[in-house]
């Protein structure tokens, strides 16, 4: 499959899902986009070209690949599959690809539906926020077939600094648990360390100045330091959606075993941050907490 030549449909134009699709229309693809809010898919076509589509199947049809990316595992399903689902306009070969933070289990069944079809699918979640989305620059982890994976792999270079096959169906979904149960932790240690410095008589930016050269460097600690001790959290990824998120996570320890003590702690700590009505707060609000 030629990169530069390809159909593509995206699905899902929230606010990373706009910048992405951008970047494929960018890069010389064709792009037919669908968003429920219909005004959204308008606007994406004023500013890009391409073409909006009235249903996630007729965005679909004759595309080389379709890309999604929602909210949740029910909006997964409610534009992948059924007679309006983007499965149901697509023809044998094409691509599924699923961006969108989900469980591993509706990969699997997004996977089997797409299979039946002849039809690859890949579950692809990312990392990197909506600033990674806007620069072209995510993380991105895949699960799927290999050779599903080499032929898609041209296409999610269009925004994915990385982009790497974790292994079947499912692993990429379970890759980005893994990495929102390490950001848990990170936020979390960074408010409590923040907070005491104030508490402590210390300039907290001098703080950071420190002990960023040093092995408490973190992404959060470059990105969300600084702004935690200004009370700013007007950007950056939710806490719904980080609860969202939590709650797949836990959900699947639940079944494999898996111990996370810290990270159900931490969900109890976000559900304080909304009902205080920061829901739509940034993750590092968590500071907020500790900074009364």
């Amino acid at each position: 499959m030629a990169a530069a030549t390809i159909k593509a449909a995206f699905i899902g134009l929230g606010v990373m899902g706009y910048p992405m699709a951008g970047h494929l229309q960018k890069a010389g693809h064709a792009v037919t986009v669908f968003n429920r809010t219909g005004s959204r898919a308008e606007a994406w076509v004023k500013q890009h070209g391409g073409a909006a589509a009235a249903s996630p199947a007729a965005a679909a049809k004759g595309a080389d690949m379709v890309l999604i990316c929602v909210g949740n595992d029910d909006d997964v399903r409610a534009v992948a599959l059924g007679s309006d689902g983007a499965l149901a306009g697509m023809a044998k070969g094409a691509i599924l690809v699923d961006h969108t933070t989900a469980s591993a289990g509706v990969a699997r069944e997004l996977h089997a539906a797409a299979q039946a079809k002849g039809i690859g699918f890949l579950d692809a979640p990312v990392s990197g926020g909506q600033s990674g989305a806007e620069n072209g620059a995510l993380s991105i982890m895949v699960g799927g077939e290999a050779a599903t994976f080499e032929r898609a792999r041209p296409v999610l270079a269009c925004y994915g600094k990385a982009v790497t096959l974790l292994g079947a169906a499912g692993a990429g979904q379970l890759t980005k648990m893994v990495n929102q149960i390490c950001i848990a932790g990170l936020v979390q240690g960074l408010a409590e360390g923040m907070a005491f410095a104030v508490k402590a008589g210390l300039d907290g930016n001098q703080v950071l100045d420190v002990i960023s050269k040093g092995a408490a460097q973190s992404w959060q600690m470059e990105n969300r330091g600084r702004t935690m001790l200004q009370d700013k959290f007007d950007f950056g990824f939710a806490v719904n959606w980080m609860r969202k998120d939590l709650a797949i996570c836990l959900a699947e320890a639940r079944k494999n075993g898996a111990r996370l003590p810290v990270a159900a702690l931490i969900d109890q700590f976000y559900g304080q941050v909304q009902r205080r009505g920061g829901g739509r707060f940034d993750t590092s609000s968590l500071y907020t907490l500790l900074s009364d």
